[in-house]
């Protein structure tokens, strides 16, 4: 763990910073809804602080074979959802009253996803990959609402919102559809990688998909009020 954990270390004062500079920005929302920077300032906030148990050694358990860093897990389950909320907010921000159901569906099919995967983490054989299967199933059903009800709500909106919303979109759905893949190749899947791989891959993919995100997401709709 100790070749590990600058690096815990470092992601989570990337994370800090990012999380200051989203509180900078809402000192001036330029028309932006607060929650949106409350969004934009609680996902790294709560990544560093699950990152920071990792560098402590903390948020990890030690198995004979392999190594589950469950606090990734402690991480995802809460920001994850909060990223979908944020997306689905910038598809909906002329829309005064927000389709509720939509939200808590894509709430309650990304938990989902997030647990199976830990389930998976600590399954073998045949049975991790039931588990693993179960997750990316939910992945396809968030992404389709990502790409078709939401899409279709931005749409309506003109091409400005359209735009925007479909750059994020994909953005996002990038990075996401990254995440299953280096699970899958690494210690907790198939072993084709090692575990520095792994561990690199994890701090890499959040940074990007969590503060690379929220920049383009803030800078965006700050744009479209301007």
């Amino acid at each position: 763990m100790e070749n590990f954990s600058t690096l815990h270390f470092l992601y989570a004062f990337i994370m800090l910073a990012g999380a200051i500079y989203f509180f900078y920005l809402s000192r001036e929302p330029k028309g932006v809804p607060l929650y949106e920077y409350f969004l934009a300032i609680t996902i790294p906030l709560w990544s560093g602080a699950a990152y920071l148990s990792i560098a402590f050694g903390q948020g990890v358990l030690k198995q004979s074979e392999r190594t589950i860093y469950f606090a990734r897990y402690l991480d995802w389950v809460v920001t994850t959802p909060l990223l979908l909320l944020a997306l689905a907010f910038t598809a909906m921000i002329y829309v005064e009253k927000k389709n509720k159901t939509m939200l808590l569906t894509l709430v309650a099919l990304d938990i989902f996803m997030i647990l199976t995967g830990l389930i998976a983490d600590f399954s073998t054989g045949y049975v991790k990959y039931i588990w693993y299967s179960l997750g990316v199933l939910a992945l396809l059903f968030i992404l389709y609402i990502v790409w078709y009800p939401l899409r279709w709500i931005a749409d309506s909106f003109g091409s400005r919102l359209s735009i925007h919303y479909k750059r994020s979109a994909a953005y996002l759905t990038f990075f996401w559809v990254l995440y299953p893949t280096v699970w899958l190749l690494g210690p907790s899947g198939a072993g084709l990688t090692q575990q520095a791989v792994d561990v690199l891959g994890f701090i890499i993919l959040p940074i990007f998909s969590k503060v690379g995100f929220s920049i383009l997401d803030l800078h965006g709709l700050r744009n479209l009020e301007e």
